[in-house]
């Protein structure tokens, strides 16, 4: 099994215990920019998968071009001034952000740990 399957797979089965504790609403916003190598390398490497991974359906991805200046009105914690930037989105406000991309394996990696971070305490629901 390749090194991105295994981490898949760990990440599903991460995902799939804490789905019951994510009633949050997720979204992954792309920054990019047109000419952007790295762009268009997480879009061979990582796109056509990503909406049919579970955090894909967890987070789905809203590409945002930064050709036209700095986007307004996102709930950004600070500017966004390199492409790829990859921002999850928790209820409308930032809770993780990658700047750029090495690889799927370090985006799958860094992207598994960001949703993690978002999990609610099961044992600690409930309780005052």
């Amino acid at each position: 099994m390749s090194r991105l399957a295994n981490i898949l797979v760990a990440a599903a089965l991460s995902l799939s215990t804490a789905s019951a504790a994510l009633a949050d609403t997720f979204e992954l916003l792309m920054f990019e920019r047109a000419g952007c190598v790295y762009c268009v390398r997480w879009d061979r490497e990582v796109g056509p998968a990503y909406p049919l991974t579970p955090q894909g359906q967890l987070a789905p991805l809203r590409k945002i071009s930064l050709d036209n200046g700095q986007p307004k009105g996102l709930g950004l914690d600070m500017p966004v001034r390199y492409s790829p930037t990859f921002v999850l989105m928790k209820d409308g406000k930032e809770a993780g952000r990658i700047t750029g991309y090495m690889s799927d394996a370090m985006f799958w990696g860094i992207f598994a740990k960001m949703l993690e971070a978002q999990q609610k305490p099961v044992a600690q629901e409930g309780r005052s």
